[in-house]
């Protein structure tokens, strides 16, 4: 006998997750499992691995310092699901293939330093060029800059057919979750009439950073071209404390009206970053969050 949803454990807002190549990782509060489709035999493979206490011990619960680590530590769980996703889909192709943990690691920073240089870097510069004198404005347009090249990028590389494929293991993720939240069982003809939107998704976090940078640069008017650099590689932290605490709050009161409305751009957004996921993609999701439920004994509509 299955646990209806007011009897399940109240960890659902703990449960996220995140597209890889040709599969979803999910993660809970105490375990977190990938799982990808093979491309030559269809056959699904699953990694499962524990998380730390973040997500659950004291620090956890001390709003605006819990937000850096635990993304941290996100972004760790999520190249790690990438680089495996990688791997299966490469021995598959090439079999004698395997991607090295230095060659992984080194891939992950330089893409993180080359995105902070882009999204953070890029616009303040701009910025700068574009408007000589007034503070207020310089903040404005260099929130806009970043908020335009944030939608820029996303376009674009939704055009290409293979990250085409992993927005919609996107969709298959967020249907899932919404499915397991709303007491669905977890099939894919339960999942299926979800929506590939989620109030807690990280493209609504970027948004929010975005947004939150405006703020929280504003007091400092426009301060010289290396200092201004240094200081948004320096607020990183501030800004996305303050965005994952926005983002927790509106994903765990969603249902209200008024923060229906409020987060209603972070799932527009999610158009540029989501795809209809076919069958097989829903039954990958389905198969990554199973795997974490049964890890934490938590129970599930079939």
């Amino acid at each position: 006998m299955t646990e209806t949803r007011e009897e399940r454990p109240t960890l659902g807002w703990a449960y996220g997750g995140q597209a890889v190549l040709e599969g979803v990782m999910m993660r809970g509060a105490y375990k977190m499992a990938v799982a990808v489709r093979r491309p030559d035999n269809g056959e699904i493979v699953v990694r499962e691995k524990p998380v730390g206490k973040l997500y659950r011990g004291p620090i956890s619960r001390i709003p605006f310092l819990r937000g850096i680590p635990m993304l941290w530590d996100a972004l760790g769980l999520g190249m790690e699901a990438l680089f495996f996703s990688a791997e299966v889909v490469e021995q598959a192709e090439e079999p004698d293939y395997r991607m090295g943990k230095k060659e992984g690691f080194l891939t992950g920073v330089v893409g993180i330093g080359v995105g902070l240089a882009i999204f953070m870097l890029l616009p303040a510069w701009i910025a700068g060029l574009l408007v000589p004198h007034s503070a207020v404005w310089f903040n404005v347009v260099e929130g806009l800059l970043r908020l335009a090249l944030l939608l820029g990028y996303l376009y674009a590389v939704g055009r290409m057919p293979e990250i085409a494929r992993v927005f919609a293991y996107h969709g298959a993720e967020h249907k899932t979750i919404n499915a397991f939240e709303d007491g669905a069982p977890l099939t894919v003809e339960g999942v299926r009439p979800y929506s590939t939107a989620h109030a807690r998704c990280g493209t609504a976090f970027l948004l929010l950073v975005a947004v939150v940078s405006i703020l929280v640069f504003l007091p400092f008017g426009r301060p010289p071209l290396l200092w201004r650099l240094l200081s948004r590689l320096l607020a990183i932290p501030i800004i996305a404390g303050i965005a994952y605490e926005i983002l927790r709050f509106t994903g765990k009161h969603s249902e209200h009206p008024l923060i229906r409305q409020l987060i209603a751009p972070n799932l527009a957004l999610q158009k540029l970053t989501t795809r209809e996921p076919d069958d097989a993609m829903l039954e990958v999701a389905i198969t990554a969050l199973k795997s974490v439920l049964r890890g934490e004994g938590v129970p599930w509509q079939e």
